[in-house]
């Protein structure tokens, strides 16, 4: 028969035992609950990514990488462009005035439009005065943000831009240069009122 103090011991150890095992239970808790809130954290993670590749694949025209906004002086030498026309890349300090023209602009002026938010619609052939008048059509809704110009250079009849944005087309199609429009006015990297 145990004495008081071998009792006294073992109701000891056994208390020592029982806040041991509590304190293990607490710290596997613990560790589930962190594995959770990681397991959450990297769930939206992932979707927010795979929402974001989504949403660009699913919008009008094609993605350019974004070549920077450096500003040159006008007629200065400068890196080559990666799209044509161009939608980034250095640029004169200066944007064109909002609207229709029917003589070209330098490009490096209209990438500055494009930074601001701008849409620059342009046409290969000047000639094609039914072209012409259809895209006036869709350039005259837009007080802001949207030029129109010719441009000969384009390797396709008609290009719609927006900064590191691209839609090329063999024929009018206004509802997709509408739908350009909708998805890009005004979201360049600066964005300016006027």
């Amino acid at each position: 028969m145990p004495n008081d103090e071998e009792q006294i011991v073992s109701k000891n150890e056994q208390e020592r035992a029982a806040r041991l095992k509590e304190v293990k239970k607490r710290k596997i808790k613990k560790s589930l609950t962190w594995i959770l809130v990681l397991a959450v954290i990297a769930a939206v993670i992932y979707g927010l990514v795979f929402w974001s590749r989504q949403e660009q694949e699913n919008k009008p025209g094609g993605a350019v990488p974004e070549l920077g906004r450096d500003h040159i002086n006008v007629g200065a030498e400068h890196e080559p462009y990666n799209s044509n026309p161009p939608t980034s890349g250095q640029h004169y300090a200066s944007p064109a005035n909002w609207g229709i023209y029917d003589a070209p602009l330098p490009d490096e002026q209209l990438i500055h439009n494009l930074e601001h938010g701008g849409i620059w619609i342009s046409y290969r052939d000047a000639g094609n005065t039914g072209l012409v008048d259809q895209l006036k059509s869709i350039a005259d809704d837009y007080s802001l943000k949207v030029i129109l110009t010719p441009r000969s250079q384009n390797d396709s009849p008609v290009a719609v831009a927006a900064w590191g944005r691209l839609l090329k087309l063999d024929n009018f199609d206004e509802d997709q240069i509408r739908g350009f429009i909708g998805a890009f006015i005004n979201r360049g990297p600066e964005q300016v009122p006027f």
